[in-house]
C-alpha cells in the first residue's frame, strides 16, 4: 500500500512538472539562417526577415534584441504575440565601405523555454567600381593627391630618406606641380616634371636628417604651387621622429655609454583651482661612464613650461627638470606629458608625467 502511494505521488510530480513546462511561450523560427549571396555594395542595405510562431500556450514576448556589429541593424515585433501568433525579427545588413564576405549574428532574448535564440546572415558584398576620388582623396585645385601627410616614421639622425606618393593631374590642362616654403632639409621631385591632362605621376620627398639639427617628433608644412598659383589649403604636412643612431656603437663604447636614471616618472599634483599654477622638480642621476646630453626637453601641451638645469650631466652627477603647470582655461582630470631626449643606448626617450585634477569656479548666478 505504502508503495502504491509513493508511486502516485511521483506521477503527479512528474505530471504536473510537465504541465507546468507546458504552460509557456515557446519561440520558433522558420529558419535561423539567410545567405543573402552577393549583393553589390552601391544597392544599398539588404534586409531579411526572420519570421516565427508562438508554439506555446502564454503571450511571447521580445525581451532584447542584439546584432554583433554596428554594420546590422534590427527590427521586431515589439508587442507581445499570443499562443499560435507570428511575428518576425528583421536584420538589416549595410554593405557600404566592407568589401567581401561577412557574416553576423543577431541574439533574441525571449520569456519562452529556450531564453536566446541566435540568428545569422551571410553574404559577399560587390564592391563598387574605384574612381579617381577614391584612389586620390585629396584635392588641391585640380591637382589630386593619395594623401596631404608623408609621413617618415623614425629617421636616425644620421639618415637620408625618400617617400613617393601618387598625384594625379584631373584638369584638361598641362599641370607643372612646384613647392613653396621649403625648409634645407627637405628636397622635392615631380615625375613628370610636367603632368598631361589625367595623367598620374609622383611625389617624391627625401628627408635629411643629418642637417635637420632637432630631435622627437617634428611637423614641417610646406605649400604646393599649381602651374606658379597657389590654392588656399595647398598645403603637405611632413612629419618624422628624428632618434639618435646607436646602431654603430661597439661592445665597449656601449659599456661605457651615458645612462640617465630618474627618482620618480610621475607626478601627481592632488586637487586645484582653475588658475592656479604648480611646479615640480624631476630630479635625474647619470649613472653611466660618460657625459649625459640632453638633446631636448618637449612638453604635450603650452600649459607645461619646462626648465632643465643643465644639459651635460658629468658621470655620478646629477640634474634638475623644472616643471611649471598652468591650469588657467582647465578643467577636471588633467594628464600631461614631457618628454626627454637623451644620448643613452638605453633610454634615449623618457616619458615623465604630471597628473591631477583641476577644480571648476562655480558659476555666477
Amino acid at each position: 500500500m505504502k508503495k502504491f502511494i509513493f508511486t502516485t505521488v511521483i506521477l503527479l510530480f512528474f505530471a504536473n512538472f510537465i504541465i507546468a513546462q507546458q504552460k509557456q511561450a515557446t519561440i520558433s523560427f522558420k529558419t535561423t539562417q539567410h545567405d543573402f549571396g552577393k549583393i553589390k555594395e552601391l544597392a544599398g542595405v539588404v534586409t531579411y526577415k526572420f519570421s516565427f510562431t508562438n508554439t506555446g500556450s502564454e503571450p511571447l514576448v521580445i525581451e532584447r534584441v542584439k546584432a554583433s556589429c554596428g554594420c546590422t541593424s534590427t527590427d521586431w515585433t515589439k508587442k507581445p504575440i499570443p499562443a499560435g501568433g507570428k511575428g518576425f525579427v528583421a536584420a538589416t545588413y549595410n554593405p557600404k565601405n566592407r568589401p567581401g564576405r561577412f557574416s553576423k549574428s543577431v541574439s533574441v532574448t525571449t520569456n519562452s523555454e529556450r531564453k536566446t535564440n541566435v540568428l545569422r546572415i551571410t553574404g559577399e558584398v560587390i564592391p563598387k567600381p574605384r574612381t579617381i576620388e577614391d584612389d586620390y582623396p585629396f584635392a588641391m585645385g585640380k591637382l589630386r593627391v593619395k594623401t596631404n601627410h608623408v609621413a617618415f616614421m623614425k629617421i636616425k639622425n644620421t639618415e637620408i630618406k625618400t617617400k613617393e606618393d601618387p598625384i594625379v593631374n584631373t584638369s584638361s590642362e598641362l599641370m607643372k606641380v612646384t613647392f613653396k616654403n621649403v625648409p634645407a632639409h627637405l628636397k622635392f621631385e615631380v615625375v613628370p616634371q610636367t603632368l598631361k591632362p589625367n595623367e598620374k605621376g609622383l611625389i617624391k620627398a627625401t628627408y635629411d636628417a643629418t642637417i635637420r639639427h632637432d630631435w622627437g617628433f617634428l611637423i614641417d608644412r610646406v605649400e604646393i604651387l599649381v602651374n606658379g598659383e597657389r590654392v588656399s589649403k595647398n598645403r603637405l604636412s611632413i612629419s618624422s621622429t628624428i632618434e639618435e643612431d646607436f646602431s654603430k656603437f661597439t661592445p665597449e663604447q656601449l659599456k661605457n655609454a651615458p645612462s640617465i636614471e630618474f627618482g620618480e616618472r610621475v607626478f601627481n599634483f592632488g586637487t586645484i583651482n582653475q588658475g592656479n599654477k604648480v611646479e615640480h622638480e624631476f630630479s635625474y642621476k647619470n649613472i653611466g661612464k660618460s657625459d649625459l646630453i640632453i638633446h631636448k626637453t618637449k612638453a604635450s601641451c603650452g600649459c607645461t613650461a619646462i626648465n632643465s638645469n643643465k644639459t651635460i650631466i658629468k658621470k655620478g652627477k646629477q640634474g634638475v627638470i623644472k616643471v611649471i603647470f598652468n591650469s588657467r582655461g582647465k578643467r577636471n582630470k588633467q594628464n600631461k606629458t614631457i618628454t626627454i631626449i637623451a644620448n643613452d643606448p638605453k633610454h634615449p626617450t623618457t616619458v615623465l608625467k604630471i597628473t591631477g585634477f583641476v577644480n571648476t569656479p562655480p558659476a555666477k548666478k
